[in-house]
């Protein structure tokens, strides 16, 4: 008979087994981007060497925490237990650091007035840039339609006709004494590109936290069965003194 509850052992096996399948593709994810990063050294990729721990961590661990339930070892599962309590805090600290950077990065956005658009509107590459980025996100001006001065161009126009349906924005009157269409799109691009960039926030959020609280969970599983060890391992003990 193990010294371990065979239904927890069994749990915390599968669940072990689930993540050394997700540490495999991130294995495989990090290898496929590597090669990427690769190809675009050139352009000033950033390098992926946390991925790459991450993925090994993962792989790793859950490896570890498998070895651990299946020898029934206290040692074992005090390593396995000091793994969880380590990742739990690094990724609460990455996760608060996230959020942390999504109030920093809207707090640039909706802050953001007219006068700091300025000199960007001044960049023609960047006023391109711009009008394509209205045409396709229904949307005028970084912050409004005065960043484009006295003449707001066609890409602003609004009409109930090419808003669709579930659209990002609404039509207004343009503002007074400018040129141009006589409606344009009442949100701005910074509030359309912030409301993007706050998708990678929340998954990366929600990615962190999550591992964070399956750590917790996989740390206090593991606590109680090394009391179980070492209650088996006491209990087996006594039991051969009296005999």
């Amino acid at each position: 008979m193990g010294k371990i509850n065979g239904c927890i052992k069994c749990i915390f096996i599968f669940f072990n087994v689930l993540f050394m399948i997700l540490g495999c593709v991130l294995i495989y994810l990090a290898v496929r981007a590597t090669a990427m990063a690769v190809q675009l050294s050139a352009f000033g990729m950033p390098g992926l060497g946390w991925s790459w721990v991450f993925a090994i961590g993962v792989l790793g661990v859950s490896s570890l925490g498998i070895y651990a339930a299946c020898s029934e070892k206290a040692l074992v599962l005090k390593i396995f237990a000091g793994f969880m309590g380590i990742g739990m805090i690094i990724m609460m600290i990455f996760g608060i650091v996230v959020a942390v950077q999504r109030n920093q990065t809207k707090t640039i956005f909706y802050s953001t007035s007219s006068e700091l658009a300025e000199p960007y509107m001044k960049e023609p590459s960047l006023r391109d840039m711009l009008e394509a980025l209205q045409q396709s996100m229904k949307c005028c001006g970084i912050v409004s339609a005065n960043d484009w001065g006295e003449e707001i161009p066609n890409s602003c126009e609004c009409s109930p006709s090419n808003l669709g349906y579930g659209g990002y924005s609404s039509c207004k009157t343009r503002p007074q004494g400018t040129r141009g269409p006589q409606q344009v799109f009442a949100q701005s691009c910074g509030d359309v590109m912030f409301s993007v960039v706050d998708i990678f926030f929340k998954i990366a959020l929600g990615f962190f936290f999550g591992f964070a609280v399956t750590a917790l969970l996989g740390l206090l599983i593991t606590i109680f069965m090394i009391h179980q060890v070492q209650r088996n391992d006491t209990g087996g003990g006594i039991a051969m003194k009296g005999y």
